[in-house]
């Protein structure tokens, strides 16, 4: 899929339509002290090997991406639901 750099749409901040830049949103590192990432560190703890088998057949055939709007005007930044693509790029 390809997008172009640079779209305009509505700016909720501004309350008009502005031009807006789109990021490719990177995933964070996993906050250690959370609950889920404390439970995941004590299951897969100690001696043998990993405690959850890998799921039976191919991997899935697309990823999800997700993308951040900032508005030029006022920077504000929105991000609107995922997306669904094999590939994807941005043009212009």
């Amino acid at each position: 899929m390809k997008r172009p750099r640079n779209i305009k749409t509505y700016c909720k901040s501004c309350h008009k339509h502005t031009t807006h830049e789109i990021e490719r949103v990177k995933k964070k590192k996993a906050n250690e002290r959370k609950w889920g990432q404390r439970r995941f560190r004590r299951v897969t703890a100690g001696y043998g090997g990993f405690p959850r088998s890998k799921p039976e057949g191919r991997e899935k055939p697309t990823t999800r991406i997700f993308l951040r709007y900032r508005c030029k005007e006022c920077k504000k930044a929105s991000q609107r639901p995922c997306i669904r693509a094999k590939k994807f790029e941005f043009t212009g």
